[in-house]
């Protein structure tokens, strides 16, 4: 009979954490998926607009993984106000050999928190300067805290800023980032000024309106949007996609339902039915990243399956490596 390792949100936090091993596991799968057979099909979401909820299922296989993860991710964003985390789910992994029940990650979409963090760093690394040293964070949850947390990784990261619609909140997550990180970190409610001085911008939001106008974005800047991950969300204004000198997306037929690059298509400003630039060709030197240091450049991060796949192959090995978790045979 088929043995099932269970794994509890606490299990797999004494495992994997957001380093640089989960960031090259993340920059592994972007690689696979510009390089390898990679079988990944489109998000099944499901809206459950009464309570502002939304559930995610993505998978993907990955030819030389020896097996592939099914997610299935709830975003209810009400939930702060009840005291609940807005984001939980959990990760099942099967044999890519037989197709049975291998693991059962209890994660409550702590694994999505790192491996998205983990695809900022990514686009940081192979898109932002090398001299990247102030970054503007729109949003003060979760991810917003780890995106920081990424850079600071990735690039010399040594002052920050800090914005959301709450003041209160984004001065909290400004002293929480300075204390943890060791570096200056203020806080703003003006997303303008926010974006003044700034390396690099990471939006991290389910903003359904533009909260980064195109013309706030100086030359030298890198922007990397994460929160447009459905039809309704959208970050950024459609004309930072005709003002950047370089897009690039995680997938671009992805990008073109859901993604930033999707408002861009509406407006006019993108064809429907070109390919993009993905981020795993620029990793795998078949296009080009930055190439100048005055260039603009934009990357769409809608999150993808093949993450979900690598970061939680990654947890269950590093579980079997410390015999965490509960077996049970089925």
């Amino acid at each position: 009979m088929p043995t099932i390792r269970i794994l509890t949100e606490n299990d797999l936090r004494k495992v994997i954490a957001l380093d640089l091993d989960a960031i090259d596991c993340v920059e592994n799968a972007f690689l696979a998926l510009a390089t390898r057979d990679v079988r990944m099909p489109p998000i099944l979401r499901l809206d459950i607009d009464d309570h502002n909820g939304e559930v995610d299922v993505k998978t993907a296989y990955v030819p030389g993984l020896d097996s592939f993860a099914i997610k299935i991710s709830p975003g209810f964003f009400d939930n702060p106000k009840l005291g609940l985390p807005s984001v939980n789910g959990l990760m099942n992994l099967f044999s890519a050999k037989t197709g049975l029940l291998e693991a059962v990650l209890l994660d409550n979409g702590y694994l999505t928190d790192i491996r998205t963090a983990a695809a900022g760093g990514v686009a940081a690394r192979h898109l932002a300067r090398a001299d990247t040293s102030h970054a503007a964070i729109f949003g003060t949850g979760v991810q917003a805290r780890l995106q920081l947390t990424a850079l600071t990784k990735i690039r010399p990261v040594k002052t920050a800023t800090i914005w959301g619609r709450d003041i209160a909140k984004a001065e909290k997550t400004a002293r929480d980032l300075s204390r943890d990180l060791g570096i200056a970190v203020a806080a703003t409610d003006d997303g303008k000024s926010a974006c003044e001085n700034a390396d690099i911008i990471v939006t991290t939001t389910p903003a359904r309106e533009p909260i980064v106008q195109a013309d706030w974005v100086a030359p030298g800047t890198h922007v990397t949007a994460m929160g447009s991950d459905a039809e309704h969300k959208n970050e950024i204004d459609p004309a930072l996609f005709a003002r950047a000198d370089l897009y690039v997306c995680d997938n671009t037929a992805q990008c073109r339902i859901l993604g930033e690059l999707h408002h861009a298509i509406d407006a006019g400003l993108a064809d429907a039915q070109s390919r993009q630039t993905e981020l795993g060709q620029v990793i795998a030197g078949s296009a080009k990243g930055r190439s100048d240091a005055r260039q603009i450049t934009y990357c769409d991060l809608t999150g993808t399956g093949v993450q979900d796949t690598a970061i939680a192959t990654l947890a269950r090995q590093r579980c079997d490596a410390s015999d965490a978790g509960t077996e049970i045979v089925s």
